[in-house]
């Protein structure tokens, strides 16, 4: 791939995959070409282009702070070995070459389009008077995540005066008073203003009695200051940006800067929540939703506050391949693959190259680092499209280092990149951010904000490294050797918005190579949903049907709904279904034998011992299903449906969502 500057944005320029080299000529032997080279590198002159020409000019600086203080230019030889391999297998591809645009917006259309993109695109335009449902989503926003919404609606107001559109232009302190307004008062008690100040109480104040969330607000500072953490966990409770911003001055930071190697990576953990670890896909489509929009406007006050820049991206739609393996759209491969086998979450290639790297054994020296034969990649590449579908295609014929070329190609040849255009240069700025932690914290809300098809992609991929990773004392393959060597895979879009390439070669790098280190290694954190997200969720639907109850018509509609359904049930009901006493929650599961149960909550109650409970009644009439197979889920209250983990404390959970039923069952794929 090439790149080059145009007069309205960047081309990336991709290449047709079929009859496909492999990653690197001569079957792995290190070329003189290649030899050549070795000693640019290891004298700084190497760079990321492709015009190797250029030399960073002298007396550049490279940042190695942060997170590139663990690498070093010695260090990186997998890395450039990579980027030279992927670099001769496109130099000797003479086939038809596609140009992706990527398109630099117009002054205010990237606020524009973050706004509608965070749900809320109704504050201006032709729509900006329907507000209603914005009013509540911005009610239950922290002080950093209102501050991050305000300014770029600032900036769309002020573009749209510039160009006189005639559209209802609000002005940014109304439309924060509007909350204000249907309340009577700021939704944190206090005084009248769109973005608070430290000095203000951000208590959720609603003149109503039941559970309160934490939003991560200003009230829990001093909170923040006294909890007795250590560096290494991971606070979920309140909001990233909260956090940084409290702590930016204070001396309680620490940058967490150290030496290299995979020991010294902080071993970051999750402090237990009794009310449940949320993961990503526990949730239902509707509060996925609010928390990709919660996720993109928390990422935004966050990188807002250290400074960073956060632009999302935008390729201009280009004719792609409609059918095939590689060079395909992730989406149109999914949609052909679950015809042959419904709810496949990953490509089948993608699958199935996997399935044969680890057929042999992943103890194998140089797993991954080591190319393949290029004509025989080649071969394979263009075999393969003609054959995998048809089921024809010899799989005894793949050597486990041409399963591992394949793999690398298709991650590469996906006509936009896997981190998508949209939030790879976001990836890319993680390395910018002041300590490990706040990477971390960033890295989390990224993958929460990838579509689903290319995250699922992604958590395939981690896992399988990590498991090549688990078999380093027979492989060699440390978690930073895998790192060097899939970087480039991933991130060789890199002339995204980028003009001073040139001068940071060896930072980008390195900070690429780290972003993947950490993606690798926190794999299991970064599909967490902070709980703070979900607690906005579950304000955010609570503050929703007060607002549905205050409509008459609704009203009026709800009570004779619930007047007709209290007499069915009246006549329906058997005495074992009278209603349960306080501190007894009803759990029905219709896939059982045992379909329903009340169960009397106690302090040391866990969701998995009830699951057990259920399972232990057997019968023969139905259906054996496996503890690790069915899950118990908490539907309606303040959410709409969440699966939970086995070490959730019912009673904490119950405190939190009363309204809540409870129902055992298989979890959707």
């Amino acid at each position: 791939m090439s790149w080059r500057s145009g007069s309205r944005g960047v081309v990336l320029t991709a290449y047709h995959p079929s009859g496909r080299a492999g990653d690197a000529p001569g079957g792995g032997v290190e070329s003189k070409r290649w030899q050549d080279r070795n000693k640019y590198r290891r004298s700084g002159q190497y760079t990321m282009n492709h015009d190797h020409s250029k030399k960073i000019p002298d007396g550049a600086s490279f940042d190695r702070s942060g997170s590139q203080d663990s690498l070093d230019e010695l260090s990186m030889d997998d890395y450039w070995k990579e980027l030279e391999n992927i670099h001769e297998t496109r130099g000797n591809n003479h086939e038809e070459r596609v140009a992706l645009v990527v398109k630099e917006p117009d002054e205010g259309e990237l606020e524009e389009e973050w706004l509608k993109e965070a749900g809320l695109s109704n504050l201006f335009g032709e729509s900006s008077g329907d507000s209603l449902e914005s009013v509540v989503f911005l009610s239950t926003l922290t002080r950093t995540q209102k501050a991050a919404v305000e300014k770029r609606i600032e900036t769309v107001t002020q573009t749209m005066r510039k160009k006189n559109k005639q559209h209802q232009i609000p002005d940014v302190r109304d439309i924060f008073r509007l909350q204000n307004d249907s309340k009577g008062k700021v939704c944190d008690g206090s005084e009248p203003s769109a973005v608070r100040t430290s000095e203000n109480k951000n208590e959720i104040h609603d003149g109503t009695k039941g559970p309160k969330f934490s939003l991560g607000t200003d009230e829990q500072k001093s909170l923040l200051e006294d909890m007795p953490s250590s560096d290494t966990d991971i606070n979920l409770e309140i909001s990233f940006s909260e956090q940084a911003a409290n702590l930016k001055d204070s001396s309680v930071v620490k940058m967490c800067k150290g030496g290299g190697g995979d020991t010294l990576l902080p071993n970051f953990r999750l402090p237990k929540d009794k009310t449940g670890t949320t993961k990503i896909g526990d949730l239902a489509p509707q509060d996925m939703k609010k928390v990709y929009s919660l996720a993109l406007i928390e990422l935004t006050a966050l990188y807002d506050i250290l400074g960073t820049e956060f632009k999302q991206q935008k390729a201009v739609k280009i004719k792609t391949k409609d059918s095939g393996l590689f060079g395909v759209p992730l989406s149109l491969l999914l949609e052909q693959d679950q015809k042959k086998v419904p709810g496949t979450k990953t490509p089948l290639i993608f699958q199935k190259l996997i399935a044969q790297i680890e057929e042999t054994t992943l103890e194998t020296e140089g797993l991954l680092r080591i190319p393949g034969v290029a004509t025989r990649v080649k071969g394979l590449c263009q075999e393969l499209e003609a054959k995998f579908y048809e089921g024809t295609f010899n799989w005894e014929n793949v050597k486990q280092h041409d399963a591992a070329s394949l793999l690398k190609l298709f991650i590469r040849e996906l006509p936009q990149p896997l981190l998508t255009v949209e939030y790879l240069k976001a990836f890319q700025d993680v390395q910018n951010l002041p300590t490990r932690k706040q990477q971390l914290q960033a890295l989390n809300l990224l993958v929460i904000l990838l579509p689903e098809a290319n995250r699922d992609t992604l958590k395939v991929l981690l896992e399988f490294l990590q498991r090549v990773i688990d078999h380093r004392d027979k492989n060699k393959m440390t978690l930073k050797n895998v790192a060097m060597v899939m970087a480039p895979n991933l991130f060789t879009f890199h002339g995204l918005g980028s003009k001073a390439i040139e001068q940071s070669d060896f930072a980008m790098a390195a900070g690429t190579a780290n972003v993947m280190r950490f993606m690798i290694q926190y794999q299991k954190l970064l599909w967490t949903i902070p709980k703070f997200i979900v607690n906005q969720v579950r304000k955010q639907n609570t503050e929703g049907q007060k607002k549905e109850k205050k409509d008459k018509a609704v009203k009026k509609l709800l009570k004779k709904m619930a007047y007709d359904r209290e007499k069915h049930e009246k006549q329906e009901k058997s005495p074992n279904d009278t209603d349960v006493p306080q501190g007894v929650i009803r759990v029905q599961a219709p896939h059982l034998s045992k379909v329903s149960m009340a169960i009397q909550l106690t302090e040391e109650l866990k969701a998995g011992d009830i699951v057990a409970r259920f399972l232990s009644q057997k019968s023969g009439n139905v259906q054996t299903l496996k503890k690790e197979e069915v899950f118990l889920y908490e539907i309606g209250g303040n959410i709409g449906e969440r699966c939970l983990d086995d070490d959730t404390y019912m009673k904490d959970l119950y405190q939190l969502n009363p309204n809540a039923e409870w129902v055992i069952k298989p979890k959707q794929s």
